[in-house]
């Protein structure tokens, strides 16, 4: 029966040999090809199909199975064996996995923007979200300012790099060196269930319109209301939704006119008069406590920031992410155009591992074209 069954399919160019796919439900099913490989000469190692099936388990762990060209460019099967040592593909629902991967040490940050970050064989790759901690603690140092905001990675330039959205270039800042002890970085599982729509402001260029980046994807769609904190530590305090001079009581909100990249959008504030943004601002042992930082959130219901109501869209269309790639339905349903949703996130991991028999077989590498689909089956035998 196929009444209540979900189905989905699609495909990415995969960035590194792991993968996160969001989907409006939990599959029990899942079976990828690797067209890269389909479509290139036979080659030995290459995967060209995996698959993976909730009901079998084998000594607890939910096996993922390979076709692939061995040694001798033959058709072959193997088996990545899906523990925690070999991850293979895997089902996932955000509410009830950990919040943070493990910890690793930074052993430094330049001075540079966007700051590059240092840490041995560090596995992440672009759209990874990291939050960092101990830097440069009781000194003051601006680079600790980075510690506790969550940053999606914006470029990994090798295995020991990666650089995240903040200017350290200010004559505040001093670069990191050594491995200081306690500086660490960990991953953010599943970001956009913790922290949706709240993003830290690490850039703004005033003029008769103001451009926003964020340390985060903002998920702003064109359309989309809204609204600024700013702690006078930053600079433009008249972007403050509140208080607002002209009409009191009432908030000063904006609207996204145009998408830049996921880290970067505009909104239609005329802000040419306004007090420019810095991070550069001096820390004391005054300044640390209680400092906040400058944010932008959306305002209203979904974050969809929708479509206008016709005859032929009644509705405005679920909520989705990440910004403006690859973007996913979320499991909401249609709602009127505004800020937050409900995104407890669902779907399947592609993990890193390899061949039981052929350990130099794994399921992609990257710039490998995946195409997949995914099932949820509402009856299976016992």
């Amino acid at each position: 029966m196929t009444e209540y069954s979900r189905m989905a399919k699609g495909s990415f160019t995969a960035s590194a040999s792991t993968a996160m796919v969001n989907l409006p439900f939990k599959p029990d099913y899942v079976e990828l090809f690797n067209y890269t490989n389909i479509a290139a000469a036979p080659a030995a190692n290459k995967t060209l199909r995996a698959f993976w099936d909730a009901s079998l388990v084998v000594s607890s762990s939910v096996p993922t199975m390979l076709e692939i060209y061995n040694n001798s460019t033959v058709t072959a099967f193997d088996v990545i064996t899906g523990t925690a040592a070999n991850p293979g593909i895997s089902a996932f629902s955000a509410g009830t996995l950990l919040q943070y991967g493990a910890t690793q040490q930074i052993i430094g940050i330049t001075k540079a923007n966007p700051a590059r970050v240092n840490v041995t064989a560090h596995g992440y790759s672009v759209g990874d979200t990291v939050i960092m901690q101990g830097l440069a603690l009781a000194s003051t140092n601006n680079m600790q300012l980075l510690n506790s905001v969550p940053f999606t990675i914006v470029t990994v330039s090798d295995a020991d790099h990666f650089d995240v959205k903040w200017d350290t270039t200010g004559s505040n800042y001093t670069a990191l060196t050594g491995s200081p002890a306690g500086a660490l970085v960990k991953k953010v599982l599943y970001p956009f269930l913790y922290v949706p729509e709240d993003n830290v402001v690490t850039a703004v260029t005033t003029g008769s319109t103001t451009t926003v980046t964020t340390s985060m994807y903002h998920n702003f769609e064109v359309g989309q209301e809204v609204a600024f904190r700013v702690p006078s530590f930053w600079g433009p305090v008249q972007l403050n939704s509140l208080p607002n001079t002209l009409v009191p009581g009432s908030p000063v909100y904006g609207y996204v006119t145009s998408l830049t990249d996921n880290w970067t959008f505009v909104v239609n504030i005329d802000s040419s008069s306004y007090t420019a943004f810095s991070n550069n601002g001096t820390m004391t042992a005054a300044t640390l406590p209680g400092l906040t930082y400058m944010q932008v959130l959306s305002v209203g219901d979904v974050n969809t920031g929708g479509n206008l109501i016709t005859a032929t869209s009644p509705l405005y269309p679920s909520p989705s992410f990440p910004t403006s790639s690859n973007r996913v339905s979320t499991i909401n349903g249609p709602a009127i155009r505004g800020a937050f949703v409900n995104n407890t996130r669902q779907g399947f991991v592609i993990g890193a591992g390899v061949g039981t028999n052929n350990a130099s077989a794994k399921i992609m590498a990257a710039n490998d074209v995946i195409e997949w689909r995914a099932f949820l089956h509402d009856i299976s035998s016992p």
